[in-house]
């Protein structure tokens, strides 16, 4: 199977470890868009440092995060489709020949699995791990979801579901798992392995206007896709996060000793 692997950015500082850890991947099928958004920075020049090995890229103004991101689904040739966003990496060289071996075993429509939250300026230390193994349909009207950079879907999903909604501001990866998961159940599968590392400071995470945006969206994901839900139940998610930041992950994952 081929996989497109696809990053959006836009005057990313760390992009260059993003891009290798993509290129440096062993397993062979894989084809990687770059989506920027008229960088005017430096990270235009690194992208063409390493061309030769990114399939397709373009920069060009687009209309926020989710939009580039769409850009780079149509554009995309691969039967299963990730997102890594240019603050990220993955963990090692293994992690998509760990998915589409997955993908192959469960005979699944999407994957996911864990991730560790790390220092912006230092990816080995992890701050938060990101277990993705309780999850349950149920969950996403506690505000709860699989690590969404963690999750490969087949291209057929979207063409068959739509893609990334552009009126949403942060939750659009939200509503569309909502939209997959619960309203089309699409099967998955979940990996029991940490895949990425994940900058903090996101989008979601930055301030408090930020995360009343983020439980806004969440909670109308939830009502579009005709989950009942309320404003407790989305907060308690919160003391969830509380316990992940006691919870680490298995000293033998690479990367982090």
């Amino acid at each position: 199977m081929k996989v497109s692997i696809i990053t959006v950015c836009y005057n990313s500082e760390y992009i260059e470890t993003c891009i290798k850890s993509v290129i440096n991947q062993d397993y062979e099928n894989v084809e990687y868009i770059v989506i920027d958004g008229g960088s005017t920075d430096g990270t235009i020049q690194i992208i063409k440092r390493y061309e030769k090995k990114i399939e397709k890229w373009i920069s060009e103004p687009d209309n926020g995060m989710y939009d580039a991101i769409n850009k780079g689904i149509s554009m995309s040739c691969g039967d299963i489709i990730g997102i890594l966003h240019s603050d990220d990496l993955y963990i090692d060289e293994h992690v998509i020949s760990n998915i589409v071996r997955k993908f192959v075993k469960n005979n699944v429509d999407s994957v996911y699995a864990d991730l560790v939250y790390v220092e912006r300026n230092n990816i080995k230390k992890v701050v938060r791990y990101y277990d993705s193994s309780a999850f349950q349909i149920s969950k996403f009207a506690y505000g709860w979801m699989p690590a969404h950079p963690t999750c490969f879907i087949k291209k057929n999903v979207y063409d068959k579901y739509g893609l990334y909604k552009t009126d949403y501001i942060i939750a659009a990866d939200y509503e569309l798992l909502v939209r997959f998961y619960s309203k089309h159940r699409v099967s998955y599968g979940y990996l029991p392995k940490v895949i990425v590392k994940m900058r903090s400071g996101g989008l979601s995470t930055r301030n408090f206007k930020s995360n009343v945006i983020l439980n806004r969206e969440i909670i109308r994901a939830c009502r579009d896709n005709s989950i009942e839900t309320n404003i407790f139940k989305v907060y308690s998610k919160y003391f969830v996060k509380m316990f992940q930041l006691f919870k680490r992950p298995p000293k033998s994952i690479p990367c982090l000793k």
